[in-house]
């Protein structure tokens, strides 16, 4: 029976002879390899950084099979293969010696005033001013009022997504374990007109966050998915969502959440 791998690079030097060598030695074990996404792969490797391992789900549309990543960039949270240890990650993935995570995703429904699309985040949904605009929004949860706000945006993210951008603006590090959502202020302005949260708020997965911003100028709401801008005119209503959809992620079965953060920041 074929067994098919799919490989995805960035095109970085280092990436590119990764998976030369990675090619060989899985051609070498009995494994046929794609650099496109085949119906029959049964796993997916992104070669590169986070960024890398981010665009790769995106590009192959949120796949419903496993994805590792062998880290060639800088901090390398996802993908937390060496390729160095290369040969050592062979070996355990042919002796079913690995974990899969399943991770939730964030959902998020961008309404204008004439229709609703919808997007998907491994990471984090941005709301923010377009052109470094200070924004206004109203926040609710669970159509419940919570704040009127004032500052350059909000970030929601996935515990998997704490360490990433939600982390450098001064939020919480979340257990990849868990399940929930964290929304995290960009410099919050109290005003008497405006009375803005300071600090991340932490919600349960079954919650709904609902973002209307107050125009002060026109267009200036951008909404930021994993890192990709999504610019629609006049948005009134971003919906935001624990997803059904989740992405299996392969880990090595020493894997520890925790040692990987000390591992990384400090």
């Amino acid at each position: 029976m074929r067994r098919i791998i799919t490989i995805n690079s960035n095109q970085v030097v280092k990436s590119l002879e990764t998976r030369e060598l990675l090619t060989k030695k899985l051609k070498s074990v009995g494994f046929e390899v794609r650099y496109d996404f085949h119906p029959d792969t049964e796993l997916i490797i992104s070669i590169g950084g986070d960024g890398s391992f981010l665009k790769t789900i995106h590009d192959f549309d949120f796949p419903d099979v496993p994805v590792v990543g062998i880290n060639t960039g800088h901090l390398g949270f996802f993908p937390d293969i060496s390729p160095n240890n290369i040969d050592i990650f062979i070996d355990a993935y042919l002796n079913g010696d690995f974990i899969v995570q399943n991770i939730p995703l964030l959902g998020a429904s961008i309404c204008t005033d004439k229709h609703c699309f919808d997007v998907f985040a491994i990471n984090e949904v941005v709301v923010k001013g377009d052109r470094s605009r200070t924004i206004h929004i109203n926040l609710k949860v669970n159509d419940k009022h919570v704040e009127k706000f004032s500052g350059d945006g909000m970030i929601i993210s996935t515990p998997t997504g704490s360490t990433a951008y939600n982390y450098a603006a001064g939020g919480s590090i979340v257990d990849s374990s868990l399940s929930l959502m964290q929304l995290t202020p960009l410099y919050p302005i109290n005003t008497n007109a405006y009375r803005s949260f300071t600090s991340s708020i932490i919600f349960s997965r079954d919650s709904v966050i609902n973002i209307e911003p107050e125009y002060r100028f026109e267009n200036s709401i951008l909404a930021v998915v994993d890192g990709v801008e999504h610019r629609y005119n006049q948005i009134s209503d971003i919906r935001i969502y624990t997803s059904d959809i989740y992405i299996k992620l392969l880990r090595m079965s020493n894997y520890e959440f925790w040692s990987r953060v000390s591992e990384k920041f400090l």
